[in-house]
């Protein structure tokens, strides 16, 4: 006998490491199957299971599962990434912390000796975490972004790149740590939301030259008073950067400046003369209309730079400490300066020589680096370049083409949107931890890029016709890169493998949409120009997971859902079913009691299985389902084929929440409210042919959702397939993971069955409707009586009275021809029907309640609707809240509507 409640502690580990051992992971070696791939997002190295993970791993795995008891031969491919910042960081810390010397005393490859270490005994925690989610990715096949054979891909990829001039070195702007000391990525910037100064500056104009300004206006804008200026009017929150401005910008149709473009102004602490240009860039409405231009330490000042021929200084170093090396007019007191220090020292002079206008609060986004913490510099400097465009195009098209879809079709906007108006691609570290860059200097300068050194060394001589010393690039590529060949690199490319024949291109790729521009978009460039393929037939784009109120989770808020936690508590399978019905939305509101919620589902599954094994139900030799008689059997055939077709249909479209939800209709809402409690009075009759049959039909109808609900509940169907093994008939498979999808004809589906029992369970869910509106106690039984039925509802009202009793909780079934006094009618099922109340309720104390319930709902309605109807609250109020007033009066406007249906019942009560 099956335990009372399945205790996901004790069986999840056991039951996954069966299915390891099983060697069901990999993919079917028979040729003739289908194949099915998909390739993991590679968490980096470093991480723990996060509730995104939970998410994103949860889809993928209902996709592999779903497939491979399809029959095909599933490739699902694992790996992890080497994260370069976060794994140098994590270890530099630990260094630290057991006090051993720091990376740059102890040198690279001893340093990068410690992380290989680290790597080994910490490194795969989110592997195993996975494992606990009950991923069924292949294992064996298990890759690493540093492992020699990706090292191998890369190294390939940049050298035919840089030899196709797609790689290049370039002088450019890039979001600089000062911390660590390295470019970063713009997704490793944190734009953090902080109060500030605008410093409004007056540099002088040069060689005297003077111009009326406006200071005065009338009501039509138009100015009406003048002060003749020496001086134009700069703001910045940046003061320390002004020792790099080359120029000062005005918009080209700004008239207070027109007649200044061409002229120069000296700028203040240096005296460096800097033309003022007209460029679209300066915004007339905003300060002063005139804005400074420092082209080496801003991004949309190095764009206007290049567009005005205006020269970029660099005025910081590595450290971002002021820096002489690209001027000498940067006084000397400043050399070597923090630049916040040297902040307060440009702002107090200022103030001092009377160039300093004003002073203005504001709240503006300063960019930090996410894992250093501190404010991220655009810095000029030498790095290299992937020709993004050029890779672009070919990504396009194959998008606009079809090659590959998204899923939401929405996302290819925001696809589109990046790759045609891409910037080049700065993959250049300056770390230690990663793929070092394949290129070697000679002293002269000159770079060998090849995929070793011997053969550097080899082009080297050719070039200088001896021996000559060379220098390794002391950068790394950026992490994305490697990422970026990961579906054919995990499967042995450059070598032309058996993988890559058979599983590429891949079927799927399940990820984030904050990714679409740092992973998808490069993949696809990588993808189509090594292996003239997409790498992905389809990209499913899963949401945001954050709180219940649609707050993002953060530590600092308290509002973390920790996946590990949730399975401990509560089980893998309750929290997977969780995120795959709540998939399809943009923002997933999650709560710890949804997920309770759906324990419970688990819990309803596991209840059916022990009331279908206490009533004898076990599989049966030779059974057809096709050759079934009775009415709810053939009704559940139906239904579980319907079932079928919505949860196969679903997942193939890779809509999870639509397959969720359907196997939660028909688990919970047919099989178990339904079809179990048609069965009771079977199982307990006297025509035994008829109770043979209903336990038959109920033990195959139990296997066939098992299978279905496998996908998305692996732990709990698999415990219930394994210990309802011994009952009844022996299964084919031993193992529900690697048994077959359900084939269910069409002609499984009964209309005339369908017919029959929705009409009961329409008219018995009716009765209870009725009952809960009119505060019928439970233990009441009131007459029910039909008015005037036609003779096909006579007979099914005679063949299913025995029913209509039990479930609907009534002492009799009668025809009338009138209602009787004191009922309430209704009509289902195309019968009109009288629930007789006189004396088991009374009506005026519930005419009274429900008014009372009805004023409540209007008190909440204009509560809740002044708040919508207040612009400013709509205006200022964070949207999750917003979201959930609006929520809160959809919800008693529902109920009002509810209880004056009830009410105007209770007013036809003769």
């Amino acid at each position: 006998m099956l335990d009372k409640t399945f205790d996901p502690k004790a069986a999840e580990p056991r039951l996954y490491a069966m299915w390891e051992e099983s060697g069901v992971f990999a993919p079917k070696t028979d040729g003739a199957a289908e194949a099915y791939s998909i390739v993991i997002p590679p968490p980096n190295v470093t991480g723990s299971l996060h509730i995104g993970h939970a998410l994103n791993n949860t889809l993928q795995d209902i996709l592999a599962r779903y497939h491979r008891m399809r029959g095909k031969a599933v490739l699902w491919l694992p790996g992890t990434d080497h994260a370069g910042i976060a794994t140098q960081m994590v270890v530099e810390r630990q260094l630290a912390a057991d006090g051993n010397m720091g990376r740059r005393e102890m040198g690279r490859d001893a340093f990068v000796g410690k992380v290989w270490e680290w790597k080994a005994e910490s490194g795969g925690t989110i592997v195993q975490q996975l494992r606990r989610l009950g991923a069924s990715c292949d294992w064996s096949r298990e890759r690493f972004t540093l492992d020699e054979g990706l090292n191998a891909a890369v190294r390939k990829v940049f050298v035919q790149l840089h030899r196709e001039g797609l790689i290049y070195r370039d002088k450019r702007l890039v979001n600089w740590d000062p911390h660590f000391q390295t470019a970063i990525s713009d997704l490793e910037v944190e734009q953090r939301e902080m109060d500030g100064f605008y410093w409004h500056f007056a540099y002088p104009l040069a060689d005297g030259v003077t111009y009326e300004h406006p200071v005065a206006y009338d009501g039509d804008g138009q100015p009406t008073g003048y002060e003749t200026r020496d001086f134009i009017v700069v703001a910045t929150t940046r003061p320390e950067t002004m020792l790099g401005d080359t120029g000062v910008a005005v918009h080209p149709d700004d008239p207070r400046y027109a007649g200044l473009v061409g002229k120069s102004v000296v700028l203040p602490v240096t005296g460096r003369r800097i033309p003022i240009v007209a460029d679209d860039y300066a915004d007339p409405t905003k300060g002063s209309g005139a804005v400074k231009i420092t082209p080496a330490h801003d991004f949309n000042d190095f764009q206007v730079g290049k567009r005005a021929g205006l020269a970029a200084l660099n005025v910081m170093d590595a450290f971002g400490r002021i820096t002489a090396a690209d001027t000498p007019d940067v006084p000397a007191d400043y050399e070597g300066m923090d630049r916040f220090a040297a902040r307060k020292a440009i702002v107090a002079r200022a103030e001092e020589e009377g160039w300093l206008k004003e002073i203005e609060k504001t709240r503006h986004v300063i960019p930090h680096g996410d894992r250093s913490g501190v404010v991220i510099e655009p810095w000029l400097t030498d790095q290299w370049y992937v020709d993004a465009h050029t890779l672009a195009q070919p990504a396009i098209k194959a998008v606009e083409q079809g090659d590959t879809t998204f899923e939401p079709k929405s996302y290819e906007k925001i696809y589109f949107e990046w790759l045609r108006n891409i910037e080049p691609w700065c993959i250049s570290r300056q770390l230690w931890w990663g793929h070092r860059i394949p290129a070697w200097y000679g002293p002269d300068g000159t770079i060998f890029v090849e995929e070793s050194e011997d053969e550097a060394r080899a082009a080297a001589r050719h070039h200088y016709g001896a021996e000559t010393p060379l220098n390794q690039d002391e950068d790394v590529l950026d992490t994305w890169f490697s990422s970026a060949l990961w579906p054919f690199s995990t499967m042995g490319w450059p070598e032309k493998t058996e993988d890559l024949e058979r599983f590429y291109p891949t079927s799927d790729l399940v990820t984030a949409a904050d990714i679409i521009f740092f992973w998808v978009a490069r993949m696809m460039m990588m993808g189509l120009h090594f292996m003239d393929e997409v790498p992905f037939r389809r990209v499913i784009i899963n949401g945001l997971v954050r709180d219940e109120k649609g707050q993002k989770m953060s530590k600092s808020k308290g509002n973390v859902i920790d996946p590990l936690t949730i399975i401990d508590e509560l089980g893998a399978d309750p929290l997977r079913f969780t995120m795959a019905i709540l998939s399809g939305t943009r923002d997933i509101k999650l709560s710890r009691q949804r997920i309770e919620g759906y324990r419970n589902f688990g819990t309803k599954l596991w209840n059916a299985a022990r009331f279908s094994q206490m009533n004898e139900a076990r599989r049966v030799e030779g059974f057809d389902p096709a050759a079934v008689d009775q009415t709810i059997n053939r009704w559940i055939r139906g239904e579980l084929t319907k079932a079928e077709r919505q949860v196969s249909a679903a997942i193939e479209g890779g809509r999870f929440d639509d397959a969720a939800s359907a196997l939660y209709r028909f688990v919970w809402n047919v099989f178990c409210d339904w079809y179990l409690e048609l069965a009771k009075p079977v199982f307990t009759g006297t025509d035994e042919a008829a109770k043979a049959e209903t336990r038959a039909m109920t033990a195959w109808t139990l296997d066939q959702t098992l299978k279905l609900m496998h996908p998305v509940m692996p732990f709990i169907t698999e415990e219930l397939w394994d210990k309802l093994s011994d009952q009844g008939a022996p299964r084919l498979e031993a193992a529900l993971i690697g048994a077959a999808w359900p084939d269910l004809p069409d002609a499984f589906i009964d209309p005339a069955a369908e017919a029959e029992i929705g009409w009961l369970v329409d008219l018995v869910t009716e009765i209870r409707a009725l009952r809960a509106e009119m505060n019928v106690p439970p233990s009441a039984k009131p007459p029910l009586a039909f008015i005037g039925p036609d003779s096909a509802t006579a007979q099914r009202i005679a063949r299913h009275r025995d029913l209509l009793l039990t479930l609907g909780r009534v002492s009799e079934t009668a025809i009338a021809e009138t209602a009787p006094a004191g009922a309430v009618t209704f009509v289902s099922g195309g019968a009109t029907a009288a629930l007789s109340l006189a004396g088991i309720i009374d009506l005026a104390a519930e005419r009274a309640r429900l008014e009372k319930e009805i004023a409540a709902f209007d008190s909440d309605i204009a509560h809740v609707g002044k708040k919508l109807g207040n612009p400013n609250f709509v205006a200022r109020a964070a949207p999750e809240v917003v979201e959930e007033q609006r929520g809160k009066l959809a919800e008693a406007e529902a109920g009002k509507a509810r209880l004056q249906a009830a009410l105007a019942r209770l007013d036809t009560v003769g």
